[in-house]
């Protein structure tokens, strides 16, 4: 079995275009994205639709969760008056835009995706989660300690763990459980602007994981956000693969 590992889009059209067509190339069975479809990007509604519709992805298995973004963003409008007194405008207008630019067909789609999935390939027992078994805001990384790893995977009951939410790639095994997080491929925060996403290809003995970073034009990503009058902050980010938080840092 060969399946493409995706996340964190973010709404960056061009980049999801791009990891597409790079996928194809593989010869995978599938796709299994592990959320966070919107969020500082220009096109969330076009994100969701790509998926909502499958047109592109007709001839491939694809599995979807919600990412803590995409269920943020899901419950503005109740939100909208504690938020403007408690975000910062730049994030509180991430938010607000995600959730304006969003259809009904869309946002319901949303809520109707599940936070995990569990599933058997080859005999072994993987489970899809944005970001940890415990937690959609816990984020695991290369310094996450193998002793937290462990609990996690006796939490999870699973041999492969994928995830995302941190935006950096990696694959990390402890006590023969694997943890894999294919990056972003809408919004790395590693200083490398390309796109990233992973190839999982398991056997009944083996697990082998490929990561994969992909050029797109960056430039069209960021003029998108430009000409939709967002924070010049969320177009560097595109532009310079860096987190919110760095970029307005450098402005400072």
């Amino acid at each position: 079995m060969k399946v493409a590992l995706i996340g964190d889009i973010h709404a960056n059209l061009p980049a999801l275009e791009a990891v597409l067509a790079h996928i194809r190339e593989q010869g995978v069975d599938g796709i299994w994205n592990v959320g966070d479809f919107v969020g500082y990007g220009a096109f969330p509604e076009e994100v969701v639709q790509f998926f909502r519709t499958e047109e592109e992805l007709h001839d491939l298995d694809v599995l979807n969760i919600i990412g803590n973004y995409d269920l943020k963003v899901l419950q503005f409008k109740e939100k909208r008056k504690k938020w403007r007194k408690s975000k910062r405008p730049d994030k509180y207008l991430a938010f607000e835009w995600a959730y304006e630019s969003l259809s009904k067909k869309s946002r319901k789609y949303l809520r109707f995706l599940s936070k995990e999935i569990r599933l058997k390939a080859k005999g072994k027992r993987i489970l899809l989660t944005h970001a940890s078994p415990a937690s959609n805001q816990e984020a695991l990384t290369l310094e996450t300690p193998e002793r937290r790893l462990r609990e996690l995977a006796q939490m999870a009951e699973a041999d492969v763990i994928i995830c995302g939410h941190s935006h950096q790639p990696f694959v990390r095994e402890v006590d023969g459980a694997w943890f894999i997080n294919p990056g972003s491929v809408g919004r790395p925060d590693d200083g490398d602007p390309r796109a990233c996403y992973a190839v999982l290809e398991i056997t009944p003995d083996s697990i082998d994981v490929q990561h994969y970073r992909v050029a797109y034009d960056t430039e069209r990503a960021a003029n998108a956000i430009r000409e939709r009058e967002l924070p010049e902050a969320f177009a560097e980010m595109v532009l310079q693969g860096r987190s919110l938080d760095e970029v307005e840092i450098d402005e400072e």
